[in-house]
């Protein structure tokens, strides 16, 4: 799935209830986390509920190596956020996920307004993480 179908179907979606209801199946459909990447050197700090992210680098990928992660919560719609997340992130390099703002499309997509302040700090704590990954990537690369 790419963002711009995650986009579409939100788009599509008018009352949130619905809208919830997708960001929890896209929650379901992400690729299992094996319970070894359950560890504290995965685990987002800032986040309300227990969230974790393993990242792999991929460097057989061409010059510049590309950041993959899996991602998993304890909470149903954070798994989605994960998920979105993840659509924007995993498979790219590192100055690709430094120059996608993943909070603007979140705000685009209308979870400024529908997201409690733990939630909100969450998701930030989130797309921080990923992005300090990849300053470390790029700056391991150079």
């Amino acid at each position: 799935m790419t963002i711009d179908e995650i986009r579409d179907n939100f788009a599509v979606l008018e009352d949130w209830d619905d809208r919830y209801r997708y960001v929890i199946e896209l929650g379901r459909m992400l690729k299992p986390m094996p319970e070894a990447e359950h560890s504290a050197a995965n685990k987002v700090q800032g986040c309300a509920s227990q969230v974790w992210l393993a990242r792999h680098i991929d460097r057989a990928s061409g010059n510049e190596p590309h950041l993959n992660y899996l991602g998993d919560s304890d909470a149903h719609i954070v798994r989605g956020l994960i998920a979105i997340l993840l659509t924007l992130y995993s498979g790219r390099t590192p100055r690709e996920i430094l120059a996608t703002d993943a909070i603007s499309v979140f705000d685009e997509f209308g979870f400024r307004e529908h997201l409690t302040p733990q939630r909100s700090n969450g998701l930030r704590a989130m797309a921080e993480r990923i992005r300090a990954d990849a300053r470390e990537a790029l700056a391991a690369a150079s």
